[in-house]
């Protein structure tokens, strides 16, 4: 696959429910590749990149042009948000009190972030319970963490199709939080495995590595 083949397989998967394209935001997840590799998709045209390593991130934006919107996508240490946090447009991990404090840390306001979900309740992986979500998001506004939305990395499916029931959940668990929290209306989810299932569900961020940039070395 490619990165035109990405946006147009974007494109059809938005028209397919009567999304407009330009409602979802695509992040080329870059983990592995070199700043040249970032370059040749920049040059298309495209400013969302992430990473899920911190040093690999903090050495990256050092290289790469200043209109570059840097997600944040993996686990994060607690000691290593400063790495970070000067350059990420948008943090998909929260998921923790000593995570946010250390995001607190640093000069002028935070970035935004997004609450992870553990969808699948998998031992392996970060993020709040389901049934945690609005507490989370209450506490961390409560703190002076601006929250847009929510995050799922649901188990990685054989087929695309295996992932809409953790999607439709993820789309029910945002239209609950309502008129409460008004200003959490992302939801980052679907990768290069099931990113068009995920837009059919309502995915307004996917994250896409391998179909982009090809297997990771």
């Amino acid at each position: 696959m490619s990165y035109e083949e990405v946006m147009e397989r974007v494109a059809s998967a938005a028209s397919r429910v009567g999304r407009d394209a330009e409602e979802i935001t695509v992040v080329a997840v870059s983990k592995t590749k070199t700043t040249d590799d970032v370059l040749a998709i920049y040059e298309l045209g495209h400013r969302d990149f992430g990473e899920n390593r911190a040093k690999e991130m903090a050495q990256k934006t050092n290289w790469l042009p200043d209109d570059v919107r840097w997600h944040f996508v993996g686990p994060l240490q607690s000691n290593k948000a400063s790495l970070v946090r000067p350059d990420t447009h948008l943090l998909h991990s929260m998921d923790r009190r000593s995570l946010a404090k250390s995001w607190l840390k640093g000069p002028g306001l935070p970035p935004p972030v997004l609450v992870q979900v553990n969808i699948g309740d998998e031992t392996q992986k970060s993020g709040v319970a389901p049934r945690d979500v609005p507490s989370t998001v209450t506490w961390l506004e409560d703190m002076g963490i601006e929250v847009v939305g929510l995050m799922a990395l649901p188990p990685a499916p054989d087929e695309p199709e295996d992932s809409r029931g953790n999607f439709v959940e993820m789309r029910r668990l945002r239209e609950g939080l309502g008129a409460q929290h008004p200003r959490v209306i992302e939801l980052s989810m679907g990768m290069t495995d099931d990113y068009e299932v995920a837009i059919e569900e309502g995915a307004s961020i996917i994250r896409v590595g391998r179909a982009i940039f090809g297997p990771r070395t």
